[in-house]
């Protein structure tokens, strides 16, 4: 079958390493042997109407009623990285066309991340951190919940959700999780106990946001969650921003500083100038890290691999992504 890459030259860098673009060029024709930008693609009609497969990335083509004139024989399309929201329209979902997405491959370096500040955070490892800092001196010793007998609170048990549970499986905590849709087999298959939002945020020594950014979801964290937590306690997003009332976050962390607030993701992102996001001793920023970096996105290049051999099969993609699906990736 004929394929074509379309996605910027440093996507498919960061992407497709040399041992999948090796196996990709075993299984198909590929049209061009490097990547084609997608405002270039579009002027190569000669290759866009004999294209068959499309692998993609970060940059993809939008996928419109033009861009499907262009491209007749178009039987599938390879998305190496998370949400397809960007890329899709409702003229491509009438066409039927398999979509695959290698979100699953990124929540794992997420919830290794997750997992990382969890453990830190349950020994006040930031906390302590900055006492030396403020004091050029080592703080008296104060109460850490430690990872024996202390509490996780887990928000969301989708994909990244339920393997931070699974990764906490080793240590001694008790998990307790917020998610409307998730059944009590599930959680307890999961090791957790399903409880509700503000439940959670009362009982956990650390509380770990993975919901996606939806209408629904919006502001869906709000100031009386902070408001609630145990004194000590810490919150982690590496979600999306706009799922906290940030405003009413920052009012609560400016009066307690004894919680701590781990922010891989703000919204806006970065934090706006001036924000105070950016001096209180409480909040730790890192700049969108916990996903796929460097290295890493490569294991989301191999998922297209494997799925690109499962449809050269005839077998079910593993990774396919419906409209409804779709929706809710954020």
């Amino acid at each position: 079958m004929k394929a074509l890459y379309l996605l910027p030259p440093q996507s498919f860098d960061l992407i497709y390493g040399p041992d999948e673009r090796r196996d990709i060029a075993r299984a198909v024709t590929l049209l061009h042997p490097d990547a084609l930008d997608p405002e270039t693609a579009r002027t190569r009609y000669d290759l866009l109407a004999e294209v068959e497969i499309i692998f993609s990335g970060w940059g993809a083509p939008i996928l419109d009623t033009a861009f499907l004139e262009s491209t007749p024989r178009l039987k599938a399309v390879f998305y190496g990285a998370g949400s397809i929201r960007g890329m899709v329209t409702e003229a491509f979902w009438k066409k039927n066309i398999p979509i695959t997405s290698s979100w699953a491959a990124n929540a794992i370096p997420v919830a290794e991340f997750t997992l990382a500040e969890i453990l830190f955070s349950l020994k006040r490892g930031w906390t302590y951190a900055g006492k030396i800092k403020e004091n050029r001196a080592y703080p008296s010793r104060f109460v850490v919940p430690g990872a024996y007998g202390s509490t996780v609170g887990i928000i969301s048990l989708g994909m990244i959700g339920r393997r931070v549970c699974e990764y906490l499986r080793p240590f001694d905590v008790q998990v307790v999780a917020f998610d409307p849709y998730a059944t009590a087999d599930l959680a307890q298959q999961l090791g957790a106990r399903l409880e509700d939002l503000s439940t959670v945020f009362r009982q956990a020594d650390v509380v770990s946001l993975h919901t996606p950014w939806i209408k629904e979801t919006e502001g869906l964290i709000t100031g009386a969650h902070f408001e609630s937590m145990k004194p000590g306690s810490t919150f982690i997003n590496t979600a999306r921003g706009a799922v906290v009332r940030e405003t009413e976050m920052i009012e609560v962390l400016g009066r307690r500083p004894d919680l701590t607030a781990i922010l891989d993701v703000t919204y806006p992102e970065p934090p706006a100038p001036g924000s105070p996001l950016y001096t209180l001793p409480n909040v730790i920023l890192t700049p969108h890290i916990a996903g796929s970096m460097d290295h890493e996105c490569r294991r989301m290049g191999r998922y297209v691999v494997d799925d690109l051999q499962r449809f050269l099969k005839g077998e079910p993609l593993k990774w396919q992504v419906s409209q409804e699906l779709a929706a809710r990736l954020a």
